[in-house]
């Protein structure tokens, strides 16, 4: 269902700030904390004592303390004590891979010894003084694909963000998809259009004119396991579009990460990043409420969506051409599923002749 060997949003750092996180990530429970030093740490969501949210309770000196019955576990899972009890012989609980970069904190749900930090995505906007984020995160009751099919095909602007970022342009512009390894790209380019009210809000912030025909451009990427990064922006028009010189544009990166908690629901952890104004901490704001009230209208109809689809199971969905982006994002989470399947398949058989050949063979009987 979900690509396990992969990093994934687990949290944003305040969301540990004081306490333990328990979150389910890929149908795993976890729980976040502050070890020593404050680096993250991660573990199952589980007491060995008596099975009890190890969430529930809190840090101390930098070990998990059970907020049940004082049960105190290590970074790597170990139980280290309890009060007048002997629990040193208590079996670890699963420990996961963790880093904390870009202002997140992201957990690696698979195989640890797997876990490479050089697989993380590199986001440069995440560490340029140039540019500025905000955002936030939304629990949405789908699939995580259903989000992944709604971003990479923006034609619902339209409909869904009708009072925003929507115009009937983007219905009448042609839309690119295109597959670069694992990555997957669809655009979309409007040429002479007005400017719909978020985005003249923006031009606004960039002191620019909000009243005077635009160039428009929509640009999704998907990147594995469920990352979408969609450049957007406008320019004045005839300045160049995409390539205008900055003081002619607004343009931004809409920052979606994808987090898969359930087969039917996922934290959404949404934000854009510019590069005009970055110091300007109330357009910042201004910019993030906005964004916020926009994903909001996705969020009731997504939910709406996998509930339609939970009822009438049996039902066929039909594809146009606008669904290129999310059918090849699909078909690239899916050979990546096919090819975890491969090696898990591989390593247990690997285990099971290892075991038979320890196996000693049965003392020969006479006939």
């Amino acid at each position: 269902m979900y690509p396990k060997n992969a990093w994934y949003v687990a949290c944003t750092p305040d969301e540990i700030a004081d306490k333990p996180l328990g979150r389910q990530i890929c149908g795993e429970k976890m729980v976040f904390f502050r070890g020593p030093g404050g680096k993250v740490a991660a573990v199952e969501d589980f007491c060995p004592h008596r099975g009890a949210p190890l969430s529930l309770g809190f840090v101390q000196e930098g070990r998990l303390v059970c907020g049940y019955h004082g049960l105190e576990m290590g970074c790597d899972g170990k139980t280290v004590a309890m009060p007048c009890q002997r629990v040193r012989g208590f079996p670890a609980n699963r420990s996961f891979a963790v880093i904390e970069r870009y202002g997140f904190v992201w957990v690696w749900p698979g195989d640890r010894e797997q876990a490479d930090p050089g697989k993380l995505h590199h986001l440069e906007w995440a560490e340029h003084p140039e540019w500025a984020y905000g955002g936030g995160l939304y629990h949405i009751a789908c699939d995580y694909r259903l989000m992944i099919d709604n971003l990479m095909d923006l034609t619902h602007e339209t409909y869904v963000h009708a009072t925003s970022i929507g115009q009937k342009e983007i219905d009448e512009a042609p839309v690119n998809t295109k597959v670069e390894g694992d990555e997957v790209v669809t655009s979309r380019f409007m040429e002479n259009i007005g400017a719909p009210p978020f985005w003249r809000m923006a031009l606004r912030g960039n002191d620019l004119p909000d009243d005077q025909p635009v160039d428009r451009w929509q640009i999704c990427h998907f990147l594995p396991p469920s990352h979408v990064l969609i450049e957007v922006g406008v320019a004045l028009a005839g300045k160049g579009g995409y390539h205008a010189d900055p003081k002619f544009k607004a343009s931004s990166i809409v920052v979606d990460f994808i987090t898969p908690e359930t087969e039917t629901s996922h934290w959404y952890f949404w934000g854009m990043a510019r590069n005009f104004k970055p110091q300007d901490q109330e357009l910042t704001a201004s910019i993030r409420q906005g964004q916020g009230n926009v994903f909001s209208e996705d969020r009731e109809m997504l939910e709406r969506q996998q509930a339609n689809l939970l009822r009438w199971p049996e039902r066929k969905l039909l594809m146009l051409n606008i669904d290129a982006g999310g059918v090849q994002s699909r078909r690239v989470i899916e050979r990546i599923l096919a090819e975890e399947r491969g090696v898990a398949a591989a390593s247990a058989a690997t285990a099971a002749t290892a075991a038979t050949a320890a196996t000693p063979a049965a003392p020969a009987t006479a006939a």
